[in-house]
């Protein structure tokens, strides 16, 4: 097996919690560094912040949510140095009209209510048999909460002005994984299906009983699917 090591890009209101399994799984194997996507409002200044940051010359990329939208932005900037593409519960589509409204509020919100903007966040991050595990929802909260709603602004403004990444996904020339949870309601399966036809080779996992949160879901089956990716990438 290969020994690149793996950059992690978390979602909104995300940190290296998101990634607890999958750091754990692959401790024996492989270095697993967690990206700080905290510090700007753009993705294009996210991305350039995670680069100054990955590890040094070539790694293998994955990212989760908004991760999904600035590794599509790394593999713009410095493609050169990902030598495979993990996207898990993403979307290569810019923001809609729809989903921009709903951020404008949920930022206004955050000003005055952010616990109300946590606590509603929830359940649609989340497969509806999960809203009653404790352990996920208490990390998906103690996340957003330890972040707070200055990085919940500043994220919320980098997503709503994200670009269309389709038209660039026909470039990406390493091995990909798409991943998606099949109860999605944030980035359904035909955003996953769309990404994954549209990049060379890629191939698509959909993971039962499993909403938005993938990684911490489903982690067994996210592991899995993570390693078949890795092993086939060239060292």
């Amino acid at each position: 097996m290969n020994n690149l090591p793996v950059y992690a890009l978390p979602g909104l209101l995300d940190d290296e919690r998101l990634w607890q399994h999958q750091a754990s799984f692959f401790a024996a194997r492989r270095s697993w560094v967690t990206a700080n996507l905290t510090g700007h409002d753009s993705i294009a200044a996210l991305a350039s912040a995670a680069l100054a940051k990955a590890p040094a010359e070539r790694f293998a990329l994955v990212g989760l949510s908004m991760g999904g939208y600035v590794a599509l932005e790394i593999m713009r900037q410095a493609p050169e140095r990902v030598l495979g593409l993990a996207l898990l519960d993403t979307n290569a589509r810019a923001d809609s009209a729809a989903a921009t409204a709903l951020r404008t509020l949920a930022i206004t919100q955050a000003s005055t209510d952010f616990a109300g903007v946590v606590t509603s966040l929830t359940p649609r991050l989340l497969h509806p048999d999960h809203l009653a595990n404790k352990a996920i929802v208490e990390v998906i909260e103690t996340m957003a909460h330890t972040l707070g709603p200055e990085v919940f602004k500043r994220q919320q403004t980098a997503i709503m002005g994200r670009i269309d990444s389709r038209p660039f996904l026909p470039a990406i020339r390493c091995p990909s994984l798409v991943l998606c949870g099949r109860e999605d309601l944030l980035t359904p399966v035909e955003l996953h299906e769309e990404m994954a036809a549209g990049i060379p080779g890629a191939k698509l996992v959909v993971v039962e009983h499993c909403g938005h949160m993938s990684a911490l879901e489903q982690a067994q089956q996210v592991n899995t699917a993570l390693q078949n990716w890795l092993s086939a990438l060239p060292g």
